[in-house]
């Protein structure tokens, strides 16, 4: 990923094709894969990596070493690249594997602990993330702090114990099945990014209660969690006092950059692409410009992946992907239900994937920070450059 030497040029520049010696993982995951569709193992659903909860299977894909790839070796992980983890990682997505159990543990609560963590932290929580035993959800959204996330409220008191958490978080993804939860507390007095701090609680905890959110599909992945007045030892602090804001914008580069900003709809297109006709032009016409802005799209999010390899924080950049990203997203679900002729899911394959896309496509641009939010970061960021 290249940057531009005059601040009023664009800083994003497609990365290339992945090295030809990946393609031997890539072909090893695909075929286990398509072995557990054949196995009646999961079914491939659209947004698996947000809805799809299944701790089982995220253990069985643990078992392949394709968890916990990018952690070093000495806290129990694979030492792989982060290049080989964007492989896996595209392969589960366009697969609609049920990941979603460890998605946020793997994604970027592990390269958080690795940079913020303890010796003690990365040596209690790293392995049981690579074995897929620890299962994260992030407190930070609440009620009045959604895309404000500096308005946060949940107050973190030093006590004789360690630390007192009162407040509560809304929106936490799949908390119900977590083993930990990692918060954003205000820990200090200060301006609105001053003070804040990141605690780590594990779960379940006698004063942490989980309150389910049912979505529209029935499903249950959101969560209300609520610290009533719950002490915590000194050790659940993670990072830096004080520190939080700038820890968790760093967390947001791993959030929004990667694969699953892109891909979340990718098998409700490719199971569209196969139903196209010849004679259709229309359809052939708009499957011809949605790939055309996939292919554009994973060349930037690869670009991104580099950055993150090569040890940068690339903020700015992964703001900029993850909204042309799941603005494409929501794009394949409108297309598909223009011309994909499923008034109703009726049993068929199709239907019943565009009724799952068109239930989930509402959160694609709010989850991860709302449109607005990420436009108004790049344009901030490129008036700074």
């Amino acid at each position: 990923m290249s940057r531009a030497t005059s601040r009023h040029r664009v800083m994003l520049s497609a990365s290339g094709a992945l090295p030809p010696e990946y393609e031997e993982l890539r072909g090893r995951v695909r075929g286990f894969l398509a072995d557990q569709v054949a196995r009646g193992r999961f079914t491939p659903a659209p947004d698996s990596w947000m809805s799809g909860i299944d701790p089982d299977f995220s253990r069985l894909l643990a078992g392949q070493g394709w968890l916990g790839m990018t952690i070093p070796v000495e806290y129990g992980g694979h030492g792989r690249t982060s290049l080989e983890r964007y492989v896996v990682t595209e392969e589960l997505l366009a697969s609609g594997a049920p990941v979603a159990a460890h998605w946020i543990a793997d994604r970027q609560m592990a390269p958080g602990i690795l940079r913020n963590g303890t010796e003690e932290q990365k040596h209690r929580y790293l392995p049981g993330i690579t074995r897929g035993e620890k299962l994260f959800c992030i407190g930070m959204s609440e009620a009045d702090a959604g895309s404000d996330l500096a308005a946060v409220r949940t107050r973190a008191v030093p006590v004789a114990e360690g630390w007192r958490i009162t407040g509560s978080k809304l929106w936490t993804s799949n908390a119900h099945v977590a083993t930990t939860v990692v918060l954003l507390a205000r820990s200090d007095e200060g301006e609105r990014h001053q003070g804040l701090s990141q605690f780590v609680v594990d779960l379940p905890h006698p004063d942490v209660h989980i309150r389910p959110i049912t979505t529209i599909d029935g499903g249950r992945h959101f969560n209300e969690v609520v610290f009533d007045d719950a002490v915590v030892g000194p050790d659940a602090l993670l990072g830096e006092r004080g520190a939080g804001w700038r820890q968790v914008t760093q967390e947001l580069a791993n959030e929004r950059s990667g694969p699953e900003r892109i891909l979340s709809t990718l098998p409700l297109l490719l199971l569209w692409a196969a139903e196209v006709t010849e004679d259709d032009h229309e359809a052939k016409a708009e499957l011809g410009r949605l790939v055309t802005r996939l292919t554009s799209l994973r060349m930037l999010s690869l670009g991104v992946a580099h950055e993150l390899s090569a040890g940068r924080n690339p903020a700015l950049e992964a703001a900029l992907v993850k909204d042309l990203g799941t603005a494409f997203e929501s794009d394949v679900t409108e297309t598909i239900r223009r011309l994909g002729n499923r008034p109703a899911p009726d049993g068929d394959p199709l239907g019943v994937m565009l009724a799952q896309a068109q239930w989930h496509s509402p959160a694609f641009t709010l989850r991860g920070g709302s449109s607005e939010v990420l436009r108004s970061i790049v344009a901030k960021g490129l008036v700074g450059r």
